[in-house]
């Protein structure tokens, strides 16, 4: 059953299982609403829903043309649901006043609350927050309810599962419920009411599940990533307050935002297409000129924004590792295509000389050690060389030498890429790639290197000294999980000495 989950995982992009989630919660709303076990009108909980997404759809379309970038619709969507979520459903016409202000607020904050392009604070929270001070009208998180509780968990564990941001997660429960027991000690009050309520009738887990791990304002790397969580998780904890400001979930939201932008690289680029290389069968190097210097630490990852018409039920956006060095002038992708490609792949192929594409979010931990002397094994399958490219390229550029080895791994020998690189780095550095293809049937009459999958056998026979080194795992999912398998059972190597390539939104 867990495989057949993280099958389905890896074909849906994030955003859109986000946005499958949040249908389902209020379907799931309405019916209880049909039936009485929420306290709504159904029809006032359609016309929240109707009325949000348009008026978020018109605004955000008109921002998007004036400021002259693409326009995010799965964004649109999924902002206007969880403002559907947390706002209770209207009761009369004057509530549609504090509907529309909240779904303006929210699309415009993308882009007039921005430095550098880069928006600052998660849409929905600032909303909400602005309309509490212009409206006096506050969001009531209906959303957290013992009824609704199970199908949060289950969808939230879902999504948590597929950006892999359960540490952030974590620490934010543990930070907000260590909040509220040592609040509810200190104020005298029952430590079991108190944890009772949070868990059943208040939106921590849908607030952890959804507006904690929003991607564009979330920090770049594992520690601070947890750091973040629980300072947000100390905030949203009831009854947490300074002076006569109590703290609401939005504000707790907004105050991790700063410390997030605070942590994070600033800047949003614009990119030109300046070549577009076949470099095998199914993989293109894009290369782009950046509209400013990017500073990143190679094996980093970006989400890259391209406007197309007419996109697929995938949307318009991407995360890509950047193939290419901090010491390269312009920006590098190495993209597979497979047939049938989405129309966000259609369109990268046909972009020209004119094309402008957007990136933002740089994040990622899977980086090289900082230790110089650390001994690493370099492990990629297929398009999973593009971080190790990045990385080669930076240790050739910077004449550092490490005790590295590379097995990687194809399909078939037409799709091996960087040759010329691997081989360069081999002759200056001693970086050994081994080489390896899986597809028994279609092996050269010359070929040299090794058959099969990069498995235990074949790092013992050619890896020394393995148990001292730090394993780079990269490629399809499912190769991933296999070889980390082999590491860990076979091989004995401990967790900490394996990383893992991984971004959100990689299917």
């Amino acid at each position: 059953m867990g495989k057949l989950v993280d099958r389905w995982l890896n074909k849906v992009t994030m955003y859109r299982l986000v946005l499958y989630y949040l249908i389902a919660l209020l379907v799931i709303a309405l019916a209880f609403s049909i039936v009485g076990i929420l306290p709504y009108d159904p029809f006032s909980l359609l016309l929240n829903v109707g009325f949000l997404i348009a008026a978020s759809w018109i605004v955000n379309t008109i921002f998007a043309r004036v400021f002259k970038v693409p326009a995010n619709v799965e964004s649109v969507y999924i902002s206007a649901l969880i403002l559907a979520l947390i706002i209770d459903p209207v009761q009369s016409p004057n509530g549609l006043w504090f509907l529309g202000w909240a779904a303006v607020w929210a699309m415009a904050s993308k882009y007039i609350v921005a430095i550098n392009r880069k928006h600052l604070f998660n849409p929905v929270t600032f909303a909400v927050a602005l309309t509490a001070i212009t409206l006096n009208q506050n969001a009531s998180w209906w959303i957290g309810t013992a009824s609704m509780l199970p199908f949060v968990l289950i969808g939230g564990m879902l999504l948590v599962r597929k950006i892999q941001r359960r540490d952030l997660v974590v620490s934010f429960l543990i930070s907000a419920l260590a909040t509220i027991t040592v609040l509810s000690i200190f104020n005298g009050n029952d430590l079991l009411s108190s944890l009772g309520r949070t868990f059943s009738v208040s939106p921590l887990f849908f607030f952890a599940f959804v507006i904690l791990t929003e991607p564009l304002t979330t920090p770049p790397t594992r520690p601070l990533q947890i750091i973040y969580g629980a300072l947000v998780g100390f905030l949203f904890a009831p009854d947490v307050h300074f002076g006569s400001l109590y703290i609401t979930p939005e504000i707790a939201m907004l105050v991790g935002n700063v410390f997030s932008y605070l942590v994070s690289p600033k800047s949003r680029l614009i990119l030109t297409l300046k070549e577009k290389i076949r470099i095998s069968p199914d993989i293109y190097d894009f290369i782009f000129v950046p509209n400013q210097r990017l500073a990143f630490a190679p094996g980093q990852y970006m989400e890259w924004t391209l406007g197309h018409d007419a996109p697929d039920n995938r949307g318009n956006r991407r995360y890509f590792t950047l193939a290419s060095s901090p010491t390269e002038n312009e920006i590098r992708l190495g993209v597979k295509f497979y047939p049938n490609s989405s129309s966000y792949k259609q369109s990268m192929l046909n972009m020209d000389r004119h094309t402008e594409i957007f990136a933002a979010q740089l994040a990622g931990d899977f980086t090289l050690p900082k230790d110089p002397r650390q001994k690493c094994v370099f492990i990629a399958g297929g398009i999973g060389i593009t971080p190790f490219r990045s990385m080669i390229q930076y240790l050739l550029d910077t004449h550092q030498q490490r005790d590295i080895v590379v097995l990687y791994s194809n399909k078939t020998a037409d799709e091996i890429v960087y040759w010329e690189l691997l081989n360069r780095a081999e002759r200056e550095l001693g970086i050994r790639t081994i080489y390896t293809l899986t597809d028994t049937r279609h092996i050269p009459a010359d070929w040299k290197w090794h058959v099969g999958r990069v498995d235990a056998k074949m790092i013992r026979a050619n890896v020394l000294a393995y148990r001292d080194r730090v394993f780079y795992i990269s490629g399809p999912n499912a190769m991933v999980t296999e070889v980390q398998s082999e590491l860990t059972q076979h091989l004995r190597i401990r967790q900490n000495h394996i990383k893992i390539d991984f971004f959100p939104g990689l299917a």
